[in-house]
């Protein structure tokens, strides 16, 4: 770290906080996926986390979207948003545009993920989480608004579609080192069609996209919800397999059935909607199978062409995750004894 780079944040969060930093000392924080880099100001026992983006932060999703850039930083717009549901999300401080650096409210480090080492409250903490999540979708069911991006793009056919083939590159490929047979690509890019018809055929709302233990933070009890700026529309079970098959954090099937269970209890709460619970269960399974091929592809592709490795360790779990909702879909196993000859974990 450049002593010009400190001096800036030092600067940014001085103009954030109102008053001058006596010793500040800056530390940069572990990155994720992403191309924000993150810095900790310390100054005493105050504290505030700077984020600093690229020229191009405005830019559409890493991921495959439709549509033009956003005219606003899609962070900013949907934080905007969730603020007025009243969803407890990271304070912004300043936001300084032309720089691309953002002053935020210090969450500390605890993440949901950590909290559940931490605590041991497993049951407790998926609730609240659960809970939670049910909360945001039934108000944002309620409230749509069409100035949110989230309400602007959609996992589509297309978009579903892409995912399974961005597997399909950098998982079964990339893994087995060869190529499908014109027959087998054939049969692939049937299916896969197939899987995305169905799930894009769903009702969609308001889906954080990456509702996992890492995306929750853990501050004095409460649950904070950050890396929001993906959000669009999708279906109900979406940010339930996000965060119940977690790649980082394996849960049995008892205890996800279980979650469900409050997710559907809870909803009802919010809504006073019945949910069907075996339907809504089959299509989380359908979803699983998706999601978690996508992100197996997704941290190999982050291995090789983002250079972080950090990601790899996580792909077994998305492996099983998918493996065991193969089993519940046997109108999927003509397709499961294809991919298996590539990405044997799947057998």
């Amino acid at each position: 770290m450049t002593l010009e780079i400190e001096q800036t944040l030092k600067q940014q969060v001085e103009r954030a906080a109102g008053r001058s930093l006596a010793s500040p000392k800056v530390v940069k924080l572990k990155g994720d996926a992403s191309n924000r880099s993150y810095y900790r100001v310390a100054d005493g026992s105050l504290s505030w986390v700077t984020m600093v983006m690229p020229p191009d932060a405005k830019k559409a999703s890493e991921e495959a979207t439709k549509g033009e850039p956003p005219k606003e930083l899609p962070f900013v717009n949907v934080h905007r948003y969730l603020s007025a549901l009243k969803v407890r999300v990271p304070h912004i401080l300043r936001y300084d545009e032309p720089a691309g650096i953002m002053v935020l409210e210090d969450l500390s480090d605890v993440t949901f993920e950590e909290a559940l080492r931490a605590t041991g409250k497993q049951e407790a903490l998926y609730k609240e989480a659960v809970e939670l999540l049910a909360y945001l979708r039934a108000g944002a069911e309620k409230y749509p608004d069409p100035a949110c991006l989230a309400f602007t793009r959609s996992f589509d056919e297309d978009l579903y579609d892409w995912e399974l083939h961005h597997f399909r590159e950098w998982g079964l490929e990339a893994w087995s080192g060869k190529k499908p047979t014109a027959d087998e690509r054939a049969m692939l890019d049937k299916n896969f069609r197939n899987i995305a018809k169905q799930l894009a055929a769903a009702p969609k709302g308001f889906t954080h996209r990456d509702y996992q233990s890492r995306n929750i933070m853990v501050k004095a009890g409460e649950l904070v919800v950050i890396d929001f700026q993906d959000a669009l529309q999708g279906p109900r079970q979406y940010d339930l397999v996000a965060l119940l098959r977690d790649s980082y954090v394996e849960l049995d099937r008892r205890f996800v059935d279980a979650m469900l269970d409050h997710y559907i209890v809870s909803f009802e709460r919010e809504t006073g909607e019945k949910i069907d619970a075996k339907g809504f269960k089959a299509f989380f399974d359908l979803l699983t199978v998706q999601r978690k091929l996508k992100d197996a592809g997704r941290f190999e592709f982050i291995h090789r062409i983002k250079g972080n490795p950090g990601f790899l360790a996580s792909i077994p779990a998305s492996l099983r995750y998918v493996k065991a909702a193969f089993d519940k879909q046997p109108e999927l196993w003509p397709l499961r004894k294809l991919v298996a000859g590539y990405v044997p974990e799947l057998a």
